[in-house]
């Protein structure tokens, strides 16, 4: 049985465990819960109706957050020639070829996000178990394989507040919507920007409710049930 702290145990008596909370309401609940010496991240967790196990009903996609992640996003860009001076002038942290992948195998992997030009990607395949694992390997359908001429459009976005979302073997979906030490409007901001992003993804072959549940947490509090029609209405409206 898990152990909770003090702090824990005294912030879930502001939660009603039954019940289920509007997006406004349990983001200002998830602040007044917020216990943690630290900046604590706000998440959004989805289960979905869907078969993991079954291809015509994965989901994949990218959200462009108004109001940003809360942090610096350092961008790796995977490319050669003309791409790799577009990617310098765009202003990525990390830039290169077969030098830049020699060291990600080294063990490097001082970034948070990776783009890379069509024409890299037999070579960054390689890197797959790495990367993959973390979430960092570029792939055209998160937008992260792109042609020269769009690095510096993907290159802004992913300063902003570009984040990528995906179904887990369990039929969840994690996604980080800020920190908590945004103002609750920006937060609301930035779920109804991931709600919207998730609903235009829904796979052909989806049958059935398509969102079964929605969950707001922070990193370290407990889980707040948002009401699942307000919050759909969210990506709907």
């Amino acid at each position: 049985m898990v152990r909770r702290s003090k702090k824990y145990q005294e912030a879930v008596k502001l939660l009603d465990r039954p019940e289920t909370y509007a997006p406004g309401e349990a983001i200002e609940l998830a602040k007044k819960m917020a216990y943690a010496q630290f900046d604590e991240s706000v998440e959004l967790h989805l289960r979905m109706g869907l078969d993991p196990r079954n291809a015509a009903q994965q989901v994949r996609g990218v959200a462009l957050l108004p109001y940003g992640l809360g942090k610096q996003v350092r961008v790796l860009v995977f490319a050669q020639g003309e791409a790799e001076r577009i990617a310098e002038g765009a202003g990525a942290d990390f830039v290169g070829s077969d030098d830049i992948i020699k060291k990600i195998e080294g063990g490097w992997l001082e970034f948070d996000t990776a783009i890379a030009t069509p024409d890299m990607m037999g070579r960054v395949g390689k890197l797959g178990k790495i990367l993959g694992r973390r979430g960092l390997m570029p792939n055209p359908k998160s937008g992260t394989v792109v042609a020269a001429e769009d690095l510096p459009r993907v290159i802004e976005d992913s300063r902003k507040g570009r984040v990528e979302f995906k179904l887990d073997r369990t039929a969840i979906i994690h996604v980080i919507l800020g920190k908590i030490s945004f103002e609750a409007d920006k937060l609301l901001g930035n779920l109804t920007a991931i709600v919207e992003a998730v609903v235009k993804a829904k796979p052909s072959g989806a049958k059935g409710q398509y969102i079964k549940s929605a969950t707001l947490t922070t990193t370290m509090g407990p889980g707040i049930k948002l009401d699942l029609r307000s919050t759909i209405d969210l990506g709907t409206g």
